[in-house]
């Protein structure tokens, strides 16, 4: 974080813009990238082109004239130029951010309509040093059509969404529009109805459709089933990339699996974190196998930093919240974790969410800021006995639901505890 999100700050020091939005959540809880963030999207408008292109870094300080292979014009980079002026938007409350930044939006969205080829997008890096059988580098594992258009979907939907908070009602009908044509070309390219598999099954051709909004309803639990089922089957083994990671750390985590997350990832006997460690390294590494002829000092694929909020501590937003005005507290309890602390500089002021076995017990505390509430979902088995400051909760102020005893509360200072 030195002016810019550098990817390798001992060697290039450029701006790769796909870690401003991939790792956007993982930072953002840990610092105010309020004013950081702000500059970087004065930088994509800077440097976007008169065609609408922008470019894999901003500022462009290297021209990458690489002939269409990817490292001036991908998809899954430039599209920083859109999500990230939404997660501003998302995580501040501030408009202002998508007011000034619509142009540049529209332009992009815009952009990747020439050149997808009847609603598909099949060129630049796809899934970056992804885990495969070959050297890492380009994708492997997705072909490039799922990973370009699914972002392009996102774009198209998000561009939408602030289309229409603008009041440009017109302008998001039509982008809406789009996207519902490219969803339904993309799932009649790369989604099997027989077997809920999207493409070729790897981990990132599954997450990212359940991610952006490209499964059906009605396939949505079968294609999470599939995907579970396949990591399971391949040895609980990391295989998505750079791109795709981002994405399968959330899908798990935001459909239950956050067991099978903690099994990926607390081991050093394959490639992954536990692995880098394994071989000495003390920053995170550009492959998933430490290679030491590659980069060892790297932004990328840090994503599950932000599982450790919105997963352990389980602070996350409520469907429609801004400014984490209404917030979902629900923690996961996972592996032999004993303990966990968290807690995050909302607008409105500090959210904590901790927890700890302790004497056959689970313990909460739970801290809501001033103007604002949250919906807390607790771990615990149904019949369970819930307290709060030591004294029994009346049983009509909360519910029973999946293994989880849900309550909704105000601003405040708690400590729950569950028992049988």
């Amino acid at each position: 974080m030195q002016s810019v999100l550098t990817d390798c700050p001992h060697r290039e020091k450029l701006s790769w813009l796909e870690q401003d939005y991939l790792m956007g959540n993982a930072i953002q809880y840990s610092y105010d990238i309020d004013l950081l963030y702000r500059k970087l999207i004065r930088d994509m408008k800077e440097a976007q082109t008169s065609e609408g292109l922008i470019p894999d870094i901003a500022p462009e300080f290297v021209f990458f004239d690489d002939h269409g292979f990817g490292f001036r014009d991908s998809p899954e980079w430039g599209s920083a130029g859109v999500i990230v002026p939404w997660l501003m938007y998302r995580w501040y409350g501030d408009k202002t951010v998508i007011n000034e930044a619509y142009p540049m939006v529209k332009k992009y969205v815009e952009y990747l309509g020439t050149k997808a080829q009847h609603n598909i997008l099949s060129y630049g890096l796809g899934d970056w040093f992804d885990n495969g059988p070959q050297r890492p580098g380009v994708a492997q594992l997705t072909p490039k059509g799922v990973t370009a258009t699914a972002i392009y979907y996102y774009d198209l939907v998000l561009a939408g969404n602030m289309a229409g908070l603008l009041g440009k009602t017109a302008e998001a009908k039509l982008f809406h529009k789009q996207a519902v044509q490219v969803k339904e070309t993309f799932n009649r390219e790369y989604f099997n109805k027989e077997t809920k598999v999207y493409s070729t099954g790897s981990q990132t051709a599954m997450a990212m459709p359940l991610c952006v909004g490209l499964v059906d309803e009605q396939y949505r639990q079968a294609v999470f089933s599939n995907m579970v089922d396949s990591i399971r089957q391949q040895g609980n083994k990391l295989t998505a990339g750079d791109i795709g990671f981002h994405f399968l750390v959330q899908t798990l985590q935001e459909g239950g699996a956050s067991d099978l997350l903690y099994e990926m990832n607390n081991r050093s006997d394959v490639p992954g974190y536990g692995f880098q460690l394994a071989k000495g390294a003390t920053t995170l590494t550009e492959s998933w196998a430490a290679l030491e002829q590659v980069s060892n000092n790297h932004l990328m694929l840090g994503h599950l930093m932000e599982w450790f909020y919105t997963g352990l501590g389980g602070i996350t937003q409520q469907p429609g919240s801004i400014g984490y005005k209404q917030m979902q507290i629900c923690p996961e309890i996972t592996g032999d974790i004993s303990w966990v602390k968290t807690s995050y500089n909302t607008p409105y002021g500090t959210v904590r969410s901790e927890w700890e076995k302790k004497d056959g017990k689970l313990l909460f505390r739970v801290s809501i800021p001033a103007n604002s509430n949250a919906v807390v979902k607790l771990p615990a088995a149904k019949g369970s006995v819930i307290t709060e400051g030591g004294k029994p909760v009346d049983p009509k102020q909360f519910q029973f639901d999946n293994e989880r005893v849900i309550m909704h509360l105000g601003s405040g200072d708690y400590e729950f505890s569950s028992f049988k």
